[in-house]
């Protein structure tokens, strides 16, 4: 996943498996599993990615501030440790009305780039959702926007297979805080 820059995990396992002659997917990894060798690959051989991870955590703090009023959470690599140079700040931002983010980003200059995302809810539901895509300086930032409704009831993280609810700004701060050990 890391020296191919796949982000999707069941896409990583199935090009292991196969080069691994491995067919028989219950001897492939957990989520968990793969999540785990991650963490464990950045700590041996990137010795800057905690710096790198601050940064990150940094902009998304930003971004949070700017989008406050969609009640931003921090979602994905960044979150979880183990985001690298290409990995984007995720945010799921919460409205009914996707336009009410392009007149923020309007209102902001901010230029931005629009695409969608399937998200897997409770029940193996899919849903289709907007998402905006801008840089601040080097660092990408993907804005989900999500109905308000789905902050009771978030899409699943691929990786945990639980509700992906995020973590809100003041979160985000105690990650970034030495004494909290982020």
């Amino acid at each position: 996943m890391v020296d191919e820059t796949v982000i999707d995990v069941a896409v990583a396992r199935r090009k292991a498996a196969v080069r691994a002659g491995v067919h028989n997917q219950r001897l492939w990894p957990s989520n968990a599993e793969v999540q785990e060798a991650l963490y464990l690959q950045q700590q041996l051989f990137r010795p800057h990615q905690a710096a790198h991870l601050r940064e990150l955590r940094r902009q998304a703090l930003q971004a949070m501030r700017v989008f406050d009023r969609f009640r931003p959470r921090l979602v994905g690599s960044v979150l979880d440790g183990s985001a690298d140079r290409g990995s984007p700040v995720c945010l799921h931002l919460f409205a009914d009305a996707p336009e009410d983010i392009v007149h923020l980003l309007l209102q902001r200059g901010i230029p931005w780039s629009e695409r969608e995302r399937s998200l897997r809810y409770h029940g193996g539901v899919r849903k289709i959702h907007p998402v905006f895509s801008f840089l601040a300086g080097t660092t990408q930032i993907e804005l989900v926007v999500l109905p308000r409704h789905a902050m009771t009831t978030p899409p699943i993280n691929p990786m945990s297979e639980k509700p992906d609810r995020g973590v809100g700004y003041e979160q985000v701060k105690a990650l970034l805080d030495p004494e909290s050990g982020g």
